[in-house]
C-alpha cells in the first residue's frame, strides 16, 4: 500500500507492504470560525480575568509567540488577539510582540514577516529573543538555580503567552509555560531546566507532567514571573485549529493537554522491528537537530535492536554551526553521547537523547538537506531511497518482521500494548 509522509513543506508517498501498522490519530474537527473563536476565548477564559480586565490606562502589554520551528498558527491567532487588545486601548505603541525562541536562531525579516503576517511586522515592535544576551532579569530561583528572563516580559505590566500544545519527548507537552521557560529564559536556565539528569530521568517523557523534573522545572520557573493570560491552540495537520484554551496557568495548559491528548495518542499492538518515521514536516524537520524528536517518537515503539527509517528535510542542515553539530562530531559511539551525570551543556540535551535513540535501534536517515558525511558524523546510515529502505530493514531483521509507520511523525504518540498510555481528563474546547 501506499503511504504519504509528511515531508518538508510537502509529502512524500511511498511504498510499504499491506500488512504495515500505519499509525494516524484521530483528529478533531477544525473549528469552523477560527478568528471567532479565538475572540470568544478571549473575552469568556476557562479561569481567570478576561483580556479586557487586563488593560488599564497606559499598561505596557507583551504577548509573546513561538518562533520559526514550532507550527503555531500565529497569523491566525495573533491578529484577534492583538485586535481585542486595541479595541481596549491598548494599540501597537503600547503592545511588544516577543518571540519565544529559547536557544534556537533568530528569524530573518522574511521569515518574520511570513511567520507572524506583514501587517504585523509592519505595525508592532517584535523583539526576537537571544537566551545569550544580557537583556534578562532574576526573578527568583528554582532548586538553588537562578531563573533568568527577558526584561521586556518581566517588566510588561501585562504578560501573554500564546502556544501550540503538542506531545513533547521530555517535557510531556508543550505550550503553556514553555512560552515564558525555555521560550524567554537566558542560557544558564535553559542548561538547567534540560540539565542531563533531568533529561535521563525515566519520567522525563512523552505526555507526562507529574512528576516530570522536566516540566516540574519549567512551571516553577515560569511561577515566578508568571503570564497574566495564556492562550494555548490545538491545531490539526494543515494548522487549523481545533481548539482554543485561554486563561491562567496551570489550569488553561492541563484543559489543552487533555483535549490534545484524545487525538494525538493510539494504541498499537506491541513493538515493531522496523519503524518509518518522520518529524512531521515543515516547520518541524528544518534540520537534524529537531528531526531527533521523530526518531524519539520511533523509540517508543521499535524492538530492541530494530531499524529506524528516518525522513526529515533538513532544510536548515545539523545546522553546522550549532554546538549539536560539535558534540556529533566528537563522539564516536551512542555512549558518548549519554552523559547524564555530566555538566549542561547546550545543545547537549538532544544529543543525549539521540544517543539512548541509537542505543535502542540503528537509524537510516533519508533527507534533502544534508549529505550523506553529515548523517554518518550523527552515527546514522544514510538513505536515498525510503521504499527500498524500508524492504531492506524488513530482510534484515529476518522472517515475521513488522513495520510501523508514524506518517505524522512526533505529532501522533503512538504507544505499545505493553506500556500503560498517560491521558489527560476533562477539558473543553
Amino acid at each position: 500500500m501506499r503511504v504519504s509522509l509528511a515531508y518538508g513543506a510537502g509529502r512524500m508517498d511511498v511504498d510499504v507492504p499491506d500488512d504495515a501498522v500505519v499509525v494516524e490519530g484521530g483528529e478533531a474537527p477544525a473549528l469552523e470560525d477560527e478568528t471567532d473563536w479565538v475572540r470568544r476565548s478571549l473575552r469568556a477564559p476557562l479561569a481567570g480575568p478576561t483580556l479586557r480586565d487586563l488593560i488599564g490606562p497606559d499598561v505596557k502589554v507583551a504577548v509573546v509567540f513561538p518562533d520559526l520551528t514550532r507550527p503555531m498558527p500565529n497569523t491566525t491567532v495573533l491578529p484577534p488577539l492583538l485586535a481585542e487588545l486595541e479595541s481596549g486601548g491598548a494599540g501597537p505603541e503600547r503592545v511588544e510582540l516577543l518571540c519565544g525562541t529559547g536557544t534556537h536562531r533568530q528569524a530573518t525579516a522574511s521569515e518574520m514577516a511570513a511567520l507572524v503576517g506583514p501587517d504585523i511586522v509592519s505595525s508592532y515592535r517584535i523583539h526576537d529573543h537571544r537566551a545569550d544576551d544580557r537583556g534578562h532579569v532574576r526573578v527568583g530561583e528554582v532548586e538553588g538555580t537562578p531563573v533568568l528572563l527577558d526584561r521586556r516580559y518581566v517588566e510588561a505590566d501585562v504578560r501573554i503567552v500564546t502556544g501550540f500544545v503538542e506531545p513533547h519527548f521530555f517535557a510531556g507537552w508543550s505550550g503553556g509555560p514553555k512560552g515564558a521557560c525555555p521560550g524567554l529564559a537566558a542560557t544558564s536556565t535553559i542548561l538547567e531546566a534540560h540539565s542531563p539528569a533531568r533529561i535521563a530521568d525515566p519520567r522525563s517523557t512523552w505526555l507526562a507532567t507529574e512528576g516530570n523534573p522536566v516540566h516540574d522545572f519549567v512551571t516553577a520557573a515560569t511561577a515566578l514571573c508568571p503570564p497574566d493570560l495564556c492562550v494555548d491552540v490545538t491545531i490539526d495537520r494543515h494548522r487549523r485549529l481545533t481548539g482554543v484554551f485561554t486563561g491562567v496557568l496551570p489550569d488553561s495548559h492541563r484543559a489543552a493537554c487533555a483535549f490534545a491528548s484524545r487525538s494525538v495518542t493510539q494504541a498499537v499492538d506491541g513493538r515493531f522491528e522496523v519503524v518509518l518515521t518522520t518529524n512531521g514536516g515543515h516547520p518541524l524537520d528544518r534540520s537534524l537537530y529537531q528531526a531527533v524528536k521523530g526518531m524519539a517518537a520511533a523509540e517508543r515503539v521499535v524492538t530492541e535492536g530494530g531499524i529506524i527509517v528516518m525522513v526529515a528535510a533538513c532544510s536548515d542542515g545539523i545546522p553546522e554551526d550549532g554546538a549539536f553539530a560539535r558534540i556529533l562530531r566528537g563522539a564516536t559511539s551512542p555512549e558518548q553521547l549519554l552523559r547524564p551525570d555530566g555538566p549542561g551543556e547546550l545543545d547537549a540535551w538532544q544529543a543525549q537523547v539521540l544517543g539512548r535513540v541509537l542505543g535502542r535501534a540503528e537509524v537510516w536517515m533519508y533527507s534533502d538537506g544534508l549529505s550523506d558525511h553529515s548523517i554518518a558524523a550523527g552515527l546514522m546510515t544514510p538513505q536515498h531511497d525510503v521504499g527500498a529502505a524500508v524492504t531492506h530493514a524488513l530482510a534484515l531483521q529476518g522472517r515475521g518482521a513488522r513495520l510501523c509507520v508514524l506518517p505524522q511523525g512526533p505529532l501522533i504518540v503512538a504507544t505499545p500494548s505493553e506500556t500503560v498510555p498517560v491521558h489527560g481528563g476533562g477539558g473543553d474546547r
